[in-house]
């Protein structure tokens, strides 16, 4: 911003030949971010694609009828509007202009707009005012013509926190409103937002200012205000800023008011909380080299000096963002806006770790920052996080521990686990397995599968149930893993394990689609639990000692044998009522019915 950018919109006066726009007269003070608030486009930074959409499209007089702005706080979005308002209504020094890109700021128009008192430029905040009713006075206002002004403006903040009814009772209006009238509304929550409201705007999108070209901005700032400030006092703050100009104005505002002087890095990190950056390397490399004691100890002086527990955290998730982009990105190295000490030092704990081990830190200190939010004491949260962090660094990568199982043990890594201890060995009889979908029928076999984990009775019969012959069990006196072939043999297995649960859901819940040794593909029923894949593949490793792969699919799959036994049932009623004794029976009882199959071997 050149020394043009802050100066006043209005005649100045002899007194204060350069005072910004909007500054109270006599000696009270102005906070940097309402003295160096942009009053034009060429003001605003990092917004160039707006800016030049909308340029063109106020030179070609295509100008929308509703805009909607959105971005984080700070970057600019009720300033571009009151810009838009100038753009519109300008009529330049002599009274005769039209609406321009860069407005005079001398005529009338400008002048009361910039001062927030024009009587067509009407600012509402939806924070406060979220009723129908306020809007029902805009409704009414938009059918008369603007007083003094070229187009009567409607500027209401934080949009999104109107209520439905509200938006709802604006949506006519704010399709069709009259030619001289023109809506724009600022949000941080665009998601908020009906879609049916922004389906009527030209919306933009403010985008987060670079570090870079905020430290930029505050340097010419500090330039004017006659403040001596550090380079890496400014990224400091530009950084702090998150993108955000007027967060990053407030902070430098503090910075100049506690400096007696120069306004160096170590003063900005006791006004943030912040640790010094080498003590934040120095602090990870401890952490990643598993010297617990050294890391605690060097937490504990960090705290110390003022250094808030949360702000280190969030320092060492940066540092290992930048390490990570390093090893990816080496340029990231030469970039002339990486300070020295992340210039020397990334490289060299970058060269010493490998990205699983970045990954890992990444993810610890990620969640580590929300436990530090929500403990009721951060610094000791701070600690416990340094401790996983650094017991974790002792501990051996999978590749490591996958090559030591193997060179231990001569084979192969996959067999080198040893298998768990063997269940019971299933009785070799055809009752021991459970009836699949379609085979002889076997009356037994239910009873024999529901013996070891009694369940509720469901209301068919499952004796009738088709069964296939059994997959052949281990003998008797085999004491080894059992081999399960077909899916009657889990359920028969889950049985005899005393898993009356997983049996259950297997009886009920289970479409099966695929099953072979070391391998099934089912689709769960709308009752099925969330975590029943993992079940069945916990289950099936423990007592076949193998891996086995459970999937889930999409694909319809077969009934569940429950449905299946209640088809066969309803089937065998179905035949047995057209035998002629039982039409006979039914003929002489009115209302009978069927309720039960029973065949002469069941007990």
């Amino acid at each position: 911003m050149d020394e043009t950018d802050a100066t006043v919109d209005q005649p100045a006066s002899p007194a204060a030949p350069e005072a910004p726009v909007g500054e109270p007269a006599g000696d009270v003070y102005q906070v940097l971010a309402r003295k160096y608030r942009p009053t034009d486009f060429s003001n605003l930074i990092g917004q160039e694609a707006m800016v030049r959409t909308l340029t063109n499209a106020i030179a070609a007089g295509r100008l929308a009828h509703a805009f909607v702005l959105t971005g984080v706080r700070g970057v600019g979005k009720t300033t571009t509007a009151r810009i838009i308002a100038r753009a519109l209504n300008c009529v330049g020094p002599d009274g005769t202009g039209g609406p321009t890109a860069a407005p005079c700021g001398v005529c009338d128009n400008c002048k009361a707009i910039a001062q927030d008192r024009h009587v067509d430029v009407m600012e509402m905040d939806a924070a406060s005012r979220t009723g129908v009713d306020d809007i029902r006075e805009i409704i009414d206002g938009v059918r008369y013509r603007p007083t003094s002004a070229r187009f009567k403006i409607y500027i209401i903040d934080e949009v999104h926190m109107l209520s439905k009814n509200a938006f709802n009772a604006l949506l006519k209006t704010l399709e069709e409103p009259p030619e001289h009238v023109k809506f724009i509304f600022a949000t941080t929550e665009i998601r908020k937002v009906p879609v049916t409201v922004l389906s009527r705007c030209q919306r933009f999108d403010l985008r987060r200012i670079e570090v870079q070209r905020l430290a930029d901005h505050f340097k010419g700032i500090c330039a004017k205000e006659g403040a001596n400030i550090t380079e890496a006092a400014l990224h400091l703050i530009a950084r702090a800023a998150d993108g955000s100009v007027r967060d990053g104005l407030s902070l430098l505002d503090q910075s100049i008011a506690m400096a007696e002087g120069e306004i160096g890095e170590d003063l900005v990190r006791d006004m943030l909380g912040l640790a010094d950056r080498s003590q934040g390397f120095d602090l990870l490399e401890k952490t990643l080299k598993g010297d617990t004691p050294g890391a605690l100890n060097q937490l504990a002086a960090m705290y110390q000096d003022g250094a808030d527990p949360a702000a280190v955290l969030n320092d060492l998730l940066e540092i290992v963002h930048f390490l990570t982009r390093a090893k990816l990105l080496p340029e990231t190295l030469d970039d002339p806006a990486v300070p020295e000490i992340e210039r020397v030092r990334g490289k060299e704990l970058g060269d010493g770790l490998g990205m699983g081990a970045l990954a890992r830190a990444w993810q610890m200190l990620l969640k580590g920052v929300g436990e530090v939010q929500h403990a009721p004491n951060a610094i000791q949260a701070t600690e416990m996080v340094i401790v996983r962090l650094a017991h974790a660094a002792n501990l051996p990568t999978p590749e490591e521990a996958i090559k030591s199982l193997a060179d231990g043990t001569g084979i192969s890594a996959p067999a080198a686990a040893p298998a768990p201890a063997a269940p019971p060995a299933a009785p070799s009889s055809p009752t021991a397995s459970a009836p699949p979908p379609s085979s002889p029928s076997d009356g037994g076999a239910a009873r024999a599968m529901a013996e070891p984990a009694p369940m509720p009775e469901p209301d068919y019969d499952p004796a009738p149930m088709p069964e296939p012959e059994p997959t052949a069990q281990a003998d008797p006196g085999d004491m080894g893993p059992p081999r399960l072939e077909t899916f009657a043999d889990l359920i028969a297995l889950a049985g005899e394990m005393k898993e009356a649960i997983l049996q259950s859901n297997l009886l009920t819940q289970v479409h099966l689609v695929t099953f072979e040794p070391g391998r099934m593909e089912f689709r769960p029923g709308t009752g099925a639990p969330d975590n029943l894949a993992g079940d069945l593949g916990k289950f099936l490793q423990s007592v076949t000692g193998e891996r086995w792969m459970v999937t889930v699919s999409n694909e319809a799959g077969q009934p569940t044998l429950a449905e299946q036994r209640a088809k066969a049932q309803a089937d065998e009623k179905a035949e047995l009522a057209d035998h002629p004794l039982v039409k006979a029976v039914m003929e002489t009882f009115p209302g009978a019915e069927i309720k039960k199959v029973r065949h002469p071997d069941d007990d």
